[in-house]
């Protein structure tokens, strides 16, 4: 199976261009991100991810999926998290270990995935992204807040992070077969889409207030070194070796790939915008993974592919 390049620009342009919007938001009309980044993160992240959950009707081997990518990107950032706390500041090596565990899986993975996968295939890798979404509001986000909080504290905003609940109580509408109103699902159709507008902006918006200093070569090389090197050779090695041990079909291994390629997420300047932890470096080190993606997604999947097909 080969990947044209051309099918990953109109996802990349969309992106970029929602990118240049929140510049011109920062620099023109003087938009504080920060409000933004308080509002997705507290309402518009757990609706949505509320409202795919309810979709996919979550079964027992869609939800192993889901804790097998939770629990791999938290022991990434885990992992991540103890080197980088010896050689880089603290509000760095926690925004490092934030983005060694995710990806942009939804932004960008979701537009590449419709044009590789069948429908089930998409489906098998929305729960794949359910479990990293699921890492970035837990464990992801209570190692960016030691970047500047005590144990307690992070843990006290953990608590307060409604994604959690949102989880939780699709769970019980599925346990207990209750159907929420179509009514009201049609109302939540509104939020996928600024998730991913509001997202990309702030990258955008917190570009637009970057200096020249903000360019920190170890930083980022950390940060693109963890995503398009660590991360690609980890889901071939898991691939290959459950391939080889229990079966695994073409469409999750296509799934497990694919997010295994995908640039850094967006949710990284999100959650850092939050948090007051480096979101400009975090904002430049997206952007140049971003502009990568369209050549090495195509380039590593045309490598990979051959290993775990045969």
């Amino acid at each position: 199976m080969t990947i044209d390049p051309s099918t990953l620009l109109g996802p990349l342009w969309t992106l970029l261009a929602y990118v240049a919007l929140g510049i011109f938001a920062a620099r023109q009309l003087s938009v504080d991100p920060r409000p933004i980044a308080t509002l997705l993160i507290y309402l518009i992240a757990p609706l949505t991810f509320f409202r795919g959950l309810v979709l996919g009707g979550p079964t027992p081997a869609y939800l192993l999926i889901t804790a097998t990518l939770f629990a791999t990107a938290c022991c990434v950032a885990l992992l991540v998290n103890a080197v980088a706390r010896r050689l880089l500041p603290a509000d760095e090596s926690a925004v490092l270990a934030f983005s060694a565990g995710t990806g942009n899986t939804g932004y960008f993975g979701l537009p590449v995935a419709i044009v590789l996968l069948p429908s089930e295939g998409v489906t098998l890798y929305l729960f794949a992204v359910l479990g990293v979404t699921l890492y970035e509001f837990t464990l992801g986000f209570y190692l960016s807040a030691r970047g500047r909080f005590s144990v307690r504290e992070s843990l006290l905003k953990i608590t307060r992070l409604p994604l959690i609940y949102a989880f939780l109580t699709a769970l019980l509408f599925e346990s207990i077969n209750f159907e929420v109103p179509p009514s009201v699902m049609r109302g939540l159709e509104v939020f996928p889409a600024a998730y991913t507008l509001l997202g990309m902006m702030i990258i955008g918006m917190t570009l637009g207030r970057v200096s020249p200093r903000e360019f920190d070569l170890r930083f980022i090389g950390a940060c693109v070194g963890v995503r398009y090197l660590l991360w690609p050779a980890l889901m071939l090695a898991a691939v290959i070796a459950i391939q080889a041990s229990i079966g695994l079909s073409q469409d999750l291994a296509m799934a497990l790939l694919l997010i295994g390629v995908v640039p850094m997420a967006a949710n990284v300047v999100v959650v850092a915008m939050e948090l007051g932890i480096a979101p400009e470096k975090g904002a430049l080190a997206v952007l140049l993974t971003t502009l990568a993606a369209p050549l090495l997604i195509p380039f590593y999947l045309g490598l990979m592919l051959p290993l775990v097909t045969g």
